[in-house]
C-alpha cells in the first residue's frame, strides 16, 4: 500500500499597489473622522448646557433693564433691585427659551413687563 502526501495548493501572494495598502490602512481613520463630523455638524453629539445658577439658587431679574440677572439663595428673597421670574417662565440653561425671553424685556419692581 502507497501512501502520498497531499499537498495543499496556497495561493500566491499578490503585490500590493499603493492605492489598495493606503485604503486599508487610512479607511478606519476616514470612517471616524466622518462619523465625529457628521454629528457635531447635525447638533446630535453631547450637548453641554450651562446652568443659569449653581445648585441651591434660583435666577432673579434686574429690575430696569434687559441685561441684568443674578442667583439668589434659595429660601432668601431677591436682593434689592431684583425680582423674581413668574412661575413657569423660570430661566434654567443659559440661550434656553426664557432666558432668551428674559433678556429682550425689562421689568419693573413687581416684575411686570414694561416699555424699556
Amino acid at each position: 500500500m502507497t501512501v502520498t502526501t497531499q499537498q495543499t495548493r496556497r495561493p500566491r501572494p499578490r503585490p500590493r499597489t499603493t492605492g489598495e495598502a493606503f485604503a486599508r490602512r487610512s479607511l478606519p481613520g476616514l470612517v471616524a473622522v466622518g462619523l465625529t463630523a457628521a454629528l457635531l455638524l447635525t447638533g446630535c453629539g453631547f450637548q453641554i448646557r450651562d446652568r443659569v445658577c449653581d445648585s441651591g439658587h434660583y435666577p432673579v431679574k434686574a429690575v430696569g433693564n434687559t441685561t441684568g440677572a443674578d442667583c439668589a439663595a434659595d429660601g432668601q428673597e431677591p436682593p434689592e433691585g431684583y425680582v423674581r421670574y413668574p412661575a413657569g417662565q423660570v430661566p434654567e440653561y443659559v440661550d434656553d427659551e426664557w432666558d432668551r425671553y428674559w433678556s429682550t424685556v425689562v421689568v419693573d419692581e413687581t416684575g411686570r413687563v414694561v416699555r424699556g
